[in-house]
């Protein structure tokens, strides 16, 4: 039998990891026996010697050890990945996310029990982000996996940069297996139809994990003129245009690739109501509160603002400061819709930063809807972390 290293967790720190959850990290570790080289498989063991779990080690990185498996019989070898991977696309198709003209995540990390590893399609396409350097090791076991799971016609491999520095991950973004389309795809959500840029889109190429927030809010912004702050390529502009019947709309985002993007889409999609502009959120906010410019809905999905808990004290002034200047812009009656995608900003705490905006703008606020990812981005309770979005839906009085 295969001796493997173990981790042997100091005193007091083993509840956790019974709960299931994934995450090892440095502060919860006494010693290791053995010599596992990054990306090995390693035991987990409690101070008294008993096994808890199974996982992939990477002393580079602050979570030392991500978990995968709570059964000692059972290795973490491709049958194993099989299954976690075959789990994860069945859900999706009871979901009904499997239309081929469409998008959807496939596999969501942590909400999949699969750590380190997204899977997105994008009509006949995949985008796989590695965030995990066990996972960027095994690409050779799982991709050929996704290969006769979904059978697409090519396979992205991407990372972020910051957590392949992070994670020690060495990979050539781009094609990594069969075809690359002739340009951006065009997938379908309903009849709403968006270009994809697939090789150099932010995350895996759509804010996938918005789609039913975007329906949710559409709903409220009929007559409405309406600002989208941090647009990217234009997803709640389009819907509140073509879903909600908004008389106009004006996305703003820094990235002038996604606002050509967004003009695309709206022309993909015969709307000539909305209008697109590069510039910085907080500063563009700024100038049209000075201006005196007024919205019936204002939209504000900013780009995740606290990586690790360290941040999260200047995250929330971040987020009490757009929100501050969103209702500023919006006049009486008007609509908020206001996200954190920062998994290290909890519920109440962006509740608290909300609160304080209005107290300090004079507004009176009701929260009307809380809301937080699509479906196919399932929270593992085990793990609270993967309960990362949140979306309030808000009428300013």
């Amino acid at each position: 039998m295969e001796r493997r290293a173990q981790v042997i967790l100091k005193p007091r720190k083993v509840r956790t990891f019974l709960s299931r959850h994934p995450w090892v990290m440095d502060t919860s570790i006494d010693r290791i026996e053995g010599d596992p080289a990054d990306g090995d498989v390693v035991d987990l063991l409690s101070e008294k010697g008993r096994f808890v779990a199974r996982g992939i080690y990477n002393r580079r990185s602050r979570i030392r050890v991500r978990l995968y498996g709570w059964d000692a019989a059972e290795p973490l070898d491709a049958a194993f990945w099989r299954r976690r991977l075959e789990a994860a696309v069945r859900l999706r198709s009871l979901l009904g996310y499997d239309d081929r003209r469409g998008a959807a995540r496939l596999v969501y990390s942590e909400g999949d029990w699969l750590s380190g590893l997204i899977v997105d399609r994008y009509a006949d396409w995949l985008v796989v982000q590695v965030t995990a350097l066990g996972m960027a090791q095994r690409l050779g076991e799982v991709l050929p996996i996704l290969v006769e799971l979904v059978q697409p016609k090519g396979i992205f491999v991407r990372t972020e940069q910051a957590m392949a520095r992070m994670e020690g991950i060495e990979i050539v973004p781009g094609l990594h297996w069969g075809e690359a389309p002739e340009g951006p795809v065009v997938v379908l959500d309903g009849d709403l139809r968006c270009r994809v840029d697939l090789a150099e889109g932010q995350k895996t190429g759509l804010y996938l994990d918005q789609r039913e927030n975007r329906r949710a809010a559409a709903r409220y912004f009929g007559g409405r003129r309406v600002l989208d702050m941090f647009c990217y390529t234009g997803g709640f502009s389009l819907a509140a245009s073509l879903w909600g019947g908004a008389r106009e709309c004006l996305g703003v985002d820094s990235s002038a690739k996604a606002v050509e993007l967004a003009q695309v889409n709206a022309r993909l999609n015969g709307l000539e109501n909305l209008t697109f502009r590069t510039g910085d959120g907080f500063q563009v906010l700024q100038s049209l509160a000075d201006a005196g410019e007024r919205f019936g809905g204002v939209i504000l999905d900013p780009p995740k603002f606290a990586r690790s808990r360290a941040a999260v004290d200047d995250a929330l002034r971040a987020y009490h400061w757009l929100n501050r200047l969103g209702m500023l812009v919006i006049e009486p009656g008007g609509i908020l819709v206001t996200c954190s995608c920062s998994g290290a900003v909890g519920r109440e705490d962006f509740f608290y930063a909300l609160l304080g905006a209005a107290q300090q703008t004079g507004r009176q606020v009701q929260v009307l809807q809380q809301r937080g990812a699509s479906p196919d981005h399932p929270v593992a309770l085990s793990c609270p972390e993967s309960d990362y979005l949140k979306c309030f839906i808000c009428r300013v009085a």
